[in-house]
């Protein structure tokens, strides 16, 4: 099986240091190149590829957001993970409106950066768990503010467990995390998910958690 091949972007030379010496020690991932800036990224991006890209959100030259937008229209394949130390809420919207598949904070653990750039690398969306709700809440402003109905029916109806697990999705929750709470394998969490994502019609963890929100099911 090939490495997952990382584009690592911030301005501070000392992160990206730790960073290159955090994410090498893990065999399945391959940094592939470095950027101090936006407009850099895109271009390393259009060169080497990556399939994820690490991005700071602000940074000199071109800003993360801009970025982001940019890497998406030019490589849509590669998804981008914001890494910051910021979680205010206009920012959180323009990075995944721009096309960002997560959001995380610098301070997470190894262990969760590591787990994320797997997932991203696969297609699935992750969130910081703060991150997540403050999704939720602006959904739930802007479902109160155009007065839509919050309650659909499903033509295959969610399980209980299912339902169990795109609860904790939306929190923000692995699907390791996931598992521990639910007692079942994350092997198992991954097939509820899989259906999850097929009853609601959408292709990822973020859709999915939005989806259900929208339809009243969470």
């Amino acid at each position: 099986m090939s490495a997952i091949r990382l584009l690592l972007v911030d301005d501070q030379s000392l992160f990206r240091e730790a960073l290159r010496s955090l994410l090498s020690l893990q065999s399945d991932l391959e940094i592939v190149a470095e950027a101090e800036n936006g407009e850099r990224a895109v271009a390393l991006t259009r060169v080497h590829r990556p399939d994820v890209v690490l991005l700071d959100l602000r940074m000199p030259v071109l800003g993360g957001v801009e970025a982001t937008r940019r890497i998406a229209q030019l490589v849509p394949a590669t998804r981008v993970i914001v890494l910051t130390t910021f979680d205010e809420d206009e920012e959180i919207f323009d990075a995944l409106r721009a096309g960002a598949v997560g959001y995380l904070l610098k301070a997470c653990s190894a262990e969760k950066l590591c787990e994320s750039i797997r997932a991203a690398a696969k297609g699935t969306s992750v969130l910081e768990p703060s991150v997540a709700a403050k999704v939720m809440a602006e959904l739930d402003r802007l479902t109160a503010r155009e007065g839509k109905p919050m309650t659909h029916t499903l033509a295959d109806p969610l399980s209980s467990r299912e339902l169990d697990v795109l609860r904790r999705l939306a929190a923000g929750g692995s699907n390791k995390e996931i598992g521990a709470e639910l007692g079942i394998t994350e092997g198992t969490v991954k097939n509820h998910m899989t259906h999850v994502l097929g009853k609601l019609g959408v292709l990822d963890r973020t859709q999915a958690a939005l989806r259900a929100r929208e339809m009243g099911l969470i």
